[in-house]
């Protein structure tokens, strides 16, 4: 039998609901991971195992007393450092927010305890989780444990490096701009993001946020199978009264028809040769389980890049750029300061027009998906950067903002997209990008599935 941190998230859930294997000794078994692996990679930065500990006990005696106690039944679970636990900093990567603890759990992390997920412990993200690199002044950097000399991806990358590397079955993080598909790219792992609306969010430690996130920021999870991410969107998207945004749509719906489009350089984005081959892998897989693949244009990606960076933008000029001189960190001042100068300076002209043109850029979209379920298409035009790459010059950052743009797009329409690893080159993971049609999860993860199965399952990596 495999070591039990090596079991994915729906194994481990089924073997302690069976009484197979306790929560303890889950707990236990992961916590012993986390020591012996986590000061090579420093993906969790905030660790309590007596807190764990006592959850998974409390999920032991709920079994003997015959209660149901959910879909994440013992399985440890991570929760990145953006997102309020209580009794724990939110730090979002910043020295200023060393000591801002929080006094209640935000919604995903109270729907991952009630779903019977054991938490154990909290991950790093880059300074105002701004990055697709991991690295601030108060926690450190993350290092990737299939490749040191990679990023991890950001923002989640201590997410991503935890799941990796077998600290917990399921990573929570959150995704503006690509920070939980792009991790779960570099670190050869699946990673979706819902539907806005879909996993109910608040963080009672901050002001609510301005439009641009309340339309496209949302959390979901990171695992190493398809199955993994299913049961963790039941468990993150139960209903919260206190998100206004918040939707009770069913996770499974009607059937849909296996219709998938194909475009391998959306809106003419360039396109390394080995990410080009894997979607036309993955297309291939797809059509042997019985899908009809056809490579075709989709609508906008760089207008919908557009009106994400002026949306989100707006929000950090307006809020944040203040905590960016008090904070100093230079390598988010630096990114801060290239997107910026893409977006420009974001007025109320600018703001209104943004959000009039993301009306027909979605309406074009809902349209195309209603033909196609599933679009495949490029996580990034390149493999996993290597680290820091982004703060190097102007040169290299416009280099990886360039093939970042499907990650950037996605958001301003609202739909979800799911990351599916392939395989890996030279060292680097490759995968592929699935977006279908808003509140059809379900549609994702089963053609996720199709490409998952002709695979090889995701291992776990232990950093060199």
């Amino acid at each position: 039998m495999p070591e039990i941190w090596e079991l994915t998230a729906t194994r481990i859930a089924a073997e302690v609901r069976a009484r197979r294997i306790s929560a303890v000794e889950v707990a236990q078994a992961h916590l012993a991971r986390l020591d012996s692996v986590n000061p090579a990679i420093n993906a969790v930065v905030q660790e309590f195992p007596e807190e764990a500990l006592e959850a998974a006990r409390e999920v032991d005696l709920a079994l003997d007393r015959g209660d149901d106690v959910g879909p994440l039944c013992g399985v440890p679970v991570t929760i990145k450092v953006n997102v309020d636990q209580k009794g724990h900093a939110t730090t979002n990567g910043l020295r200023l927010l060393a000591d801002h603890v929080a006094t209640e759990d935000s919604p995903v992390v109270s729907n991952i305890r009630k779903a019977g997920g054991i938490i154990i412990g909290r991950t790093n993200t880059p300074a105002f989780s701004l990055r697709w690199f991991t690295n601030n002044g108060l926690h450190g950097q993350t290092l990737n444990p299939r490749n040191r000399h990679i990023t991890p991806g950001g923002s989640s990358g201590g997410a991503a490096a935890a799941v990796a590397s077998g600290i917990c079955a399921i990573g929570h993080g959150t995704d503006i701009a690509g920070s939980i598909r792009y991790p779960a790219y570099a670190c050869g792992l699946h990673g979706l993001r819902p539907t806005v609306g879909r996993v109910p969010a608040y963080n009672a430690s901050a002001p609510d946020r301005f439009i641009g996130a309340q339309l496209m920021a949302v959390s979901g999870p990171i695992t190493r199978s398809i199955d993994d991410l299913d049961i963790a969107l039941a468990a993150m998207s139960a209903p919260d009264p206190r998100d206004p945004w918040y939707v009770p749509e069913p996770q499974t719906k009607a059937d849909f028809p296996k219709r998938a489009a194909l475009a391998i350089a959306p809106d003419g984005m360039q396109v390394n040769d080995d990410v080009a081959e894997a979607l036309q892998e993955a297309a291939n897989r797809l059509r042997a389980a019985g899908w009809t693949v056809d490579e075709v244009a989709c609508p906008p990606m760089r207008s919908a890049a557009a009106i994400n960076a002026c949306l989100w933008m707006a929000e950090m000029q307006f809020g944040a750029t203040d905590m960016l001189a008090r904070e100093a960190d230079a390598d988010a001042q630096f990114a801060f300061a290239q997107m910026s100068e893409d977006a420009g300076e974001v007025g109320f002209v600018s703001l209104m027009e943004a959000l009039q043109a993301r009306a027909a850029l979605v309406r074009d979209w809902q349209v195309f998906l209603n033909d196609y379920p599933v679009l495949l298409c490029p996580i990034s035009g390149e493999l996993p950067f290597d680290q820091q790459r982004d703060v190097q010059s102007e040169a290299a950052f416009a280099r990886v903002f360039e093939a970042q743009l499907t990650q950037r797009a996605l958001p301003a329409i609202g739909m979800p997209g799911l990351a599916v690893a392939t395989g890996e080159t030279n060292g680097r993971p490759l995968g592929v990008q699935l977006i279908g049609p808003r509140y059809r999860e379900d549609i994702l993860l089963a053609a996720g599935r199709d490409i998952e199965a002709a695979g090889s399952p995701v291992a776990v990596a232990t950093p060199a």
